[in-house]
């Protein structure tokens, strides 16, 4: 009889890995949602929401590095251990009292928290195909966490806020990461492979190197911060319009459906997606759409835009994960995801400030126009990273 594979064992698992990282996902998307809401409720300012929205990224900019080694060097649980205990206290954080210091620092420990959590979950998702066409599939499953999580969280925090408060939306913040924690001890602890000595002395910058790597960084970074400007234009631009929360919660839901939507796709099609192409037809896609995005008419109208804007950004990250567990070593996988979640969080935390200013500045639809051209541009090193595929120079 033959022996299952390490990947095969593991592969068992997957459902909790997938539920852990549904549940601490779904806390720092709640924590975002009622932070950004409260914040406009008390008259704070579109400025007021790019800071907190930056603060989701601090603490994945300081923190993504040093998880990347410890998920090399331990694995899973402990770095997810760490993640529920920072994500637990910023929640009881924003339940104890609503202020803009005590969400501030919710919204730092939710994406600190996250990240950490994120770099060993993905790490541990790589594990689990036997080979490189596999890897799409993976991630395309691993990718349907966020999407699940973003489809039903802000809808969840828009109904407590309207119908019960503020507190009732960040106490089920508290309640997620507990859930998270008992899923994860569902998975089998195993220890990883000992890193070489050459790759434990290399820090993660020397990856950058490898140019395929530094050309699906610098997308990758482009396309994120699509993503987050739709994530900051939504409460703006459905406030201005006087839409409910519950409705602006509709709106962020058929963004993270569409999204769930289109990874199925991907699933069901992996062997015959290219990554570069699939990547440079989401970057024409969601341009088009973000150029269009303020004149959508009323929640329907917005609720579709967000829905176009998902199908084309939600095929990114299972695209982007598999092409990086291919271009860097094996036991370096995990510094290179904390170099990627370094790159994407630093745009994260420029850009939301920068979208509040240029939004105060001009008018709220300006972010939004501002990424349509920059994902146009992103069309260049894409371009390379085709030529480098095809062994050109």
């Amino acid at each position: 009889m033959t022996k299952p594979s390490p990947a095969a064992n593991l592969r068992r698992a997957f459902p909790w890995l997938i539920a852990g990282l549904i549940s601490l996902h779904a806390c720092m998307a709640v924590t975002r949602v009622a932070a950004s809401l409260w914040v406009l409720h008390q008259g704070h300012g579109e400025w007021a929401v790019g800071v907190l929205l930056s603060l989701f990224a601090v603490a994945p900019m300081l923190l993504a590095m040093w998880a990347g080694r410890q998920a090399d060097r331990y694995g899973l649980h402990r770095p997810v251990g760490i993640a529920v205990l920072m994500a637990l206290f910023g929640a009881l954080v924003a339940l104890a009292g609503q202020g803009l210091w005590t969400i501030g620092l919710s919204c730092f420990l939710a994406g600190g928290a996250l990240s950490v959590a994120a770099v060993a979950m993905q790490r541990e998702a790589g594990q689990m195909a036997d080979e490189p066409s596999e890897l799409k599939r993976v991630f395309g499953w691993m990718a349907l966490g966020p999407a699940m999580s973003n489809a039903l969280a802000p809808v969840a925090a828009g109904v407590l806020i309207d119908y019960v408060s503020f507190r009732a939306a960040f106490g089920l913040a508290v309640l997620l990461p507990v859930l998270a924690w008992v899923f994860i001890t569902k998975l089998p602890r195993h220890t990883p492979k000992a890193q070489s000595a050459a790759s434990r002395a290399k820090p993660a910058w020397d990856l950058l190197r490898q140019p395929a790597l530094r050309y699906l960084l610098l997308m990758n970074v482009v396309l994120a911060a699509a993503w987050d400007a739709h994530s900051f234009v939504v409460p703006v631009i459905g406030h201005a319009k006087g839409l409910s929360a519950s409705s602006i919660g509709f709106v962020l839901a058929s963004f993270a459906v569409a999204a769930m939507a289109v990874r199925l796709a991907i699933i069901r099609w992996s062997k015959q997606l290219d990554e570069v192409k699939a990547l440079r037809a989401a970057m024409l896609m969601a341009a088009a759409t973000l150029a269009v995005y303020a004149w959508l008419p009323g929640t329907p109208g917005l609720m579709l835009g967000s829905a176009l804007l998902g199908l084309a950004l939600g095929s990114v990250q299972p695209m982007v994960m598999a092409m990086l567990h291919q271009v860097t070593p094996a036991d370096r996988h995990g510094q290179a995801l904390g170099l990627r979640m370094v790159a994407t969080n630093g745009a994260t935390v420029a850009m939301p400030v920068g979208f509040g200013l240029l939004a105060a500045a001009s008018v709220s639809a300006a972010p939004l126009w501002l990424m349509a051209g920059l994902l146009l541009l992103a069309q260049w090193p894409a371009a390379r990273l085709t030529r480098h595929q095809n062994g050109e120079s």
